[in-house]
């Protein structure tokens, strides 16, 4: 079974949905969030168990996947508490939280694969995420059970969104009224529907192009592949975010966003701001911030232009190996990094776009430049190119 992909999914996700629904309307009058809690963890681990299969392998790595990932973040917890914020102990546990993910990238050039395991990247940006809180002190404990289920929770762990643990946890203890709940519920039905239009009807119909332009050759054949790829790649996997949003809507978790009409950005860094935000989001928080921070500390450049230009490149190079270690991933991130530096410069420094930038036709232009490079950058990633 293919999460959100295959009939059987939907089939159970509606017959499951029903209970959980009757618990979010009565959730007010038990008093108490924790029988949904029970309930979103046993039906998650439910779907992962199915979506996983019966690959003994498979399933050995998962399940040694979560206690890695639990034994890491619990141990540090402990160690933060007594030893308090000592940078050489929290640099270990970052790299083990993420050990497993490295494993899996590098096995795929060896003949033993490790850790292929179900949604690895998104449940690594999770584990990561705590281990870097616990070492802000926003984290202060941790219950196993609690990161389990904010691990395996099933909507997202397959490709996203990216929660945040506080914010997940926030929700899933929370006791909501009736009228709040039939509220989430109403919005999250909308989204599973509008998601299931966008991925399997206008998805469909832009894979059509996609294989269209596939074979052929020219810049107006590149052009085209780039355009219908590119428009492909939004309804696919917005269509998939939907999916998982409104669903997460359904069990009482107000999953955040991951696409907001990103094809009407006026610049590249507007684009991030609008294409998976919760990814951008995340490499914005934890890897761009703290690198212009030690990059301030320690001086590395000259200006602060600098710093964050080198900030863009190292958040965007990282985001393509995170994609895989393919050329086309490498270089779809350097792209764009380099695109985030160039409009960083240009925004500074530019008497031009600081008189023009609020006229309408600046704004139409600069709308049109963004999309060719979007576009662009679509060609890369897909490996067309390479």
């Amino acid at each position: 079974m293919t999460l959100f992909q295959d009939v059987a999914f939907f089939v159970l996700l509606a017959v499951l949905l029903v209970p959980a629904f009757f618990l979010g309307l009565t959730e007010e009058k038990r008093g108490s969030g924790n029988t949904r809690a029970w309930y979103i963890l046993a039906a998650s681990v439910l779907f992962d168990a199915l979506a996983i299969g019966r690959d003994p392998e498979h399933i050995l790595f998962f399940l040694l996947y979560l206690l890695w990932e639990t034994l890491t973040v619990s141990v540090y917890v402990r160690i933060r508490q007594k030893s308090g914020r000592k940078g050489k102990i929290y640099a270990v546990f970052l790299i083990l939280s993420i050990v497993p993910l490295v494993l899996s990238k590098v096995s795929g050039f060896f003949p033993v694969h490790l850790f292929q395991v179900l949604g690895i990247s998104y449940l690594t940006f999770k584990s990561a995420q705590v281990v870097i809180e616990i070492y802000d002190g926003v984290i202060t404990q941790v219950n196993p059970v609690d990161f389990i289920s904010f691990l395996v929770f099933f909507p997202g762990i397959l490709s996203g969104p990216i929660d945040r643990s506080r914010r997940y946890l926030e929700d899933l203890k929370k006791t909501q009224s009736r009228e709040e709940y039939l509220a989430l519920a109403g919005d999250g039905l909308f989204k599973l529907m509008l998601g299931m239009l966008y991925k399997f009807v206008l998805a469909a119909v832009c894979y059509q192009g996609v294989q269209f332009f596939s074979d052929s050759f020219g810049f107006p054949a590149q052009a085209g592949y780039a355009y219908c790829y590119g428009v492909y790649m939004f309804f696919d996997f917005a269509g998939y975010s939907l999916m998982a949003v409104g669903v997460s809507y359904l069990l009482g978790i107000r999953t955040p966003d991951n696409f907001r009409q990103p094809f009407l950005s006026r610049d590249i860094r507007e684009f991030w701001d609008r294409w998976h935000i919760t990814l951008s989001y995340w490499f914005r928080d934890f890897l761009f911030t703290r690198f212009v921070m030690q990059s301030m500390r320690h001086k590395w450049f000259k200006d602060r232009l600098q710093t964050a230009c080198a900030g863009f490149l190292v958040d965007m190079f990282v985001m393509g190996i995170w994609h895989g270690l393919a050329p086309n991933y490498l270089l779809y991130g350097l792209y764009h990094g380099a695109l985030l530096a160039l409009n960083e410069i240009f925004q500074k420094k530019s008497k031009f776009y600081k008189k023009n930038k609020k006229k309408k036709w600046y704004q139409a232009l600069s709308w049109a430049v963004t999309m060719q490079l979007v576009m662009f950058g679509f060609l890369l990633f897909s490996g067309h190119l390479v």
